[in-house]
């Protein structure tokens, strides 16, 4: 946990290195002992962690011990941080092998009114899912943690029962409860590399030899990536320093203090050996090794740079001047490993069955080791995870995230990210510009404001003539973009509007079997007419939803797969895995089409006057595709919406792309042509409430639940995957679980996510995905909703609904059916 308590009590000799296991951990941190620790206690004994020098020589011994589960807006997240702190609890009356785990409490600080609403926002979602949390005032902080300076602090919110660990002694706990398991450990041992044939795991080739197993685990830590590249798995996550200090004893420090942590001044604080430990997430870090973790790295420490740290340290040590004059007995510095967007890397490798990571987890691995290991070691035993992944899947990462330029500059800010004010919108800064729309350069001209979009240049939103595209400040409010956003909603809603959409994912799928491999993965019928677009999900055997996108049948052998930018990886893993020795493959066609979609009651004015094609509602219905000329170009014109209105998506070889806009631009005049960026796209589809896969619906969500039952053709010859668990559903009676739709009475306060839904007073679920309604006029949002009855409309109309915006409630209005447009009269005009 510190320094002085690097070398502890290691495990017993164990026999040599086996030449066969079921399943092979790498790494013998925190994560890696927690795997081993979960897998035993799921019956899968025959398990060996490999260790290359002792258990928790890599990070986990040098971490600061904070087990807090406050912070976090993500269901995932929040459970894996209480079973957690419940596992360290009771880890010693299990295995006689303390875990140091003392719950003095903990305390957030907001020093600022951004930071004041965010706590507000999370400690109401913390408590829906079962943290008890409270707001205190700046004089009950003092009370509690009294060498705090609190006379410019607004509030604390304050968990009893969180408190500290010790990092070293819960890893030794959870190796002690594997052991005890069956499972075997080995120090002492490293991995070169894992050994696979046709695309499966095989084994591992270590120092003493290989071992022949069906499964690994890739737990290796800061070295994940470098072990991952040795078999083309992307885990691009990067050492950066980080530092705390230890003060010498001070008088008057009691141990029993809860631990105090303060984003706005980058420090949190703890007793420590009589004094104070002074840690620092600083907005600034400097990256460490780029070019790679030195192998016989272990139970190290890196110089500390005081001429760059200095002044974060002593902004952090003025919230309790105390530190200031004491001495100070460590400066220390160590490395910790960051993801490109702070979220671990978890999962099944894309490419590779049975290859599965768990890396990348920014700091927090100590305070959700425990979860992350039950996560994935039931996952691996029950072929398919419990949780919400959708947010740190591995397949979620791209090959460019692994150059040394793209790590360097992404992990300068990611640090420092676990301390900002996560304002809504927040976009990275850096390592930008790496993928860009063939029209990128065209939207700069029209002034668009671009975000991060898993990498593309996103324009988000467009700024007037003679006004310069930026953020002039982050906020929880309405920003200086809200009147554009809201002028280009409207656009869509009453004239026509132009979206870049080339970050969308796109598969080409041939062969003469890929229209049987996609009628099986897709819950709709897909092979049907060629020259149709067919909106489905892809699910899995228990019947949850594992993608969400349109399959367009362009000739009997061939069809465009179109799903999310953050669905890209996981897509391709998923037809991977299901195609087996059929005659089809997949081509990823995602930068090779832009996508440009014109959407609004005018747009099929503007396309006709661009194609000699018939574009009349009866030569081109709903959900047709065809190929047509715009200009000089062929485009593929599909019609079909994600925002409730008539309207087109065109696809176009990358080359053309320009050249069609400029046409489409031309033409537009005519018919007050505008620019819309993806805060319209956000608005106009919650309107309608239309599905975003990651966002509103996730893999712990069936079909039926989140309301896609109409895409869902059960009695098509063949079935498909997942269709007896649809049907067991179905059968068994009314949902009780359901997605549904949600709208603020008040015009004012907006939603973003997690606010918690109310009826009758009764907390009954949450938002997951929100924004504002400029045509309903108030914010709207999606919720997953249970009800201890049939959750039907009678249901909804009979309740009284509110939902919690940052500690008010706020009266509310409900619907199963889209609030906008419910007969989808508008999309088939």
């Amino acid at each position: 946990m510190i320094p002085g308590n690097r070398r502890v009590t290691t495990l017993p000799d164990m026999s040599d290195v086996p030449e066969r296991a079921r399943v092979v951990v790498i790494g013998g941190g925190i994560i890696g002992t927690s795997i081993a620790y979960h897998l035993g206690h799921l019956g899968w004994s025959d398990v060996v962690l490999l260790e290359r020098d002792r258990l928790t020589s890599g990070t986990t011994w040098h971490a600061a011990g904070l087990m807090t589960c406050f912070g976090s807006l993500s269901e995932t997240s929040m459970s894996m941080r209480q079973y957690t702190r419940e596992l360290y609890s009771r880890l010693e009356a299990e295995t006689g092998q303390s875990t140091g785990f003392r719950p003095v409490g903990f305390i957030e600080a907001a020093a600022d009114a951004g930071r004041l609403e965010e706590y507000r926002r999370v400690a109401a979602f913390n408590r829906h899912v079962g943290l008890d949390v409270h707001e205190i005032t700046p004089s009950e902080i003092a009370d509690l943690f009294p060498w705090a300076e609190t006379s410019d602090l607004l509030a604390g919110f304050y968990v009893p029962q969180d408190g500290r660990v010790n990092p070293v002694d819960a890893t030794m706990a959870l190796a002690k409860g594997a052991r005890m398991q069956g499972v075997r450990i080995v120090e002492g041992v490293s991995v070169d590399r894992v050994l696979t044939e046709r695309g499966r795991v095989t084994g591992v080739a270590t120092s003493s030899g290989e071992i022949e197993c069906e499964y690994v685990v890739n737990c290796a830590g800061m070295w994940a990536r470098q072990l991952g590249e040795r078999n083309g798995v992307a885990i691009p996550l990067q050492a950066a320093e980080h530092y705390y200090l230890i003060t010498e004893p001070i008088d008057g420090v009691d141990p029993a203090w809860p631990v105090f942590e303060d984003p706005s001044r980058h420090g949190y604080y703890r007793e420590e050996g009589g004094g104070l430990m002074v840690g620092l997430f600083e907005p600034v870090c400097a990256p460490w090794s780029i070019d790679g973790i030195p192998p016989d790295f272990s139970f190290g420490e890196l110089s500390p740079d005081w001429d760059r740290m200095g002044p974060y340290v002593e902004r952090a040590m003025e919230r309790v001047p105390i530190t200031l004059e004491a001495g100070i007995r460590t400066f220390f510095c160590g490395p910790e490993s960051f993801t490109p967007d702070l979220a671990p890397i978890v999962g099944e490798a894309p490419d590779i069955d049975n290859y599965f990571v768990a890396a990348g987890m920014n700091s927090v691995g100590i305070l959700t080791g425990g979860g992350m290991g039950r996560i994935v070691a039931q996952w691996i035993v029950d072929g398919r995870p419990d949780v919400d992944v959708t947010g740190f899947n591995v397949d979620r990462m791209h090959e460019y995230q692994l150059t040394a330029r793209y790590r360097a500059e992404r992990t300068v800010e990611t640090l420092g990210m676990v301390y900002q004010t996560h304002f809504p919108g927040r976009s990275m800064l850096t390592a930008r510009g790496i993928k860009r729309s063939p029209i990128h350069d065209r939207l700069v001209e029209q002034r668009a404001y671009f975000r991060d979009v898993s990498g593309w240049e996103g324009a988000d939103w467009f700024a007037p003539p003679g006004v310069e595209p930026r953020v002039e400040e982050l906020s929880w409010g309405r920003q200086n973009w809200f009147p554009y956003w809201e002028q280009e909603h409207r656009a869509v809603r009453e004239g026509v509007g132009l979206m870049d959409m080339s970050f969308m994912s796109k598969t080409l799928v041939e062969g003469p079997d890929a229209g049987r491999v996609l009628d099986r993965v897709s819950a709709n019928a897909v092979d049907g007419e060629s020259g149709v677009i067919t909106y489905t999900q892809w699910l899995n055997d228990g019947g949850t939803i594992e993608a969400d996108l349109t399959v367009t049948k362009l000739a009997d052998d061939r069809f465009l797969v179109v799903a999310s930018d953050t669905a890209h990886g996981h897509v391709r893993a998923w037809l991977r895995r299901h195609t087996g020795d059929a005659r089809a493959h997949a081509t990823d066609v995602t930068g090779a089409l832009a996508q440009v979609n014109v959407q609004g009651p005018r747009s099929r004015e503007l396309l006709q006057s661009c194609t000699s094609a018939d574009l009349s509602n009866e030569a081109f219905p709903f959900r047709a595709a065809a190929y047509i000329d715009i200009g000089l170009a062929r485009v593929l014109c599909v019609r079909i919406t994600y925002l409730g209105e008539l309207g087109y998506e065109l696809y176009i070889p990358a080359e053309h792309a320009s050249h069609v806009y400029d046409e489409l631009l031309r033409a537009g005049e005519a018919v007050g042509l505008r620019h819309t960026g993806l805060k319209a796209l956000a608005s106009l589809r919650m309107e309608k409430g239309y599905r975003d896969y990651g966002h509103d619906i996730d893999n712990t969500d069936s079909v039926l639940e989140a309301g896609l039952g109409f895409a869902v053709a059960l009695d098509k010859p063949g079935g498909f995957v997942g269709r007896d668990a649809v049907l067991r559903q179905k059968e068994s009676g009314p949902l009780r679980r359901r997605l549904l739709q949600v709208r603020l009475q008040d015009p004012e306060p907006l939603m973003h996510h997690a606010e918690i839904v109310l009826r009758d007073g009764v907390e009954v679920g949450y938002v997951r995905a929100a924004s504002y309604g400029h045509t309903l006029g108030a914010a709207v949002g999606l919720a997953m909703v249970e009800a201890p009855e049939p959750l039907t409309g009678e249901w909804l109309a009979a309740g009284v609904w509110e939902v919690d915006v940052a500690g008010a409630r706020v009266p509310a209005t409900t619907s199963l059916r889209p609030m906008y447009d419910p007969a989808n009269e508008r999309i088939r005009r």
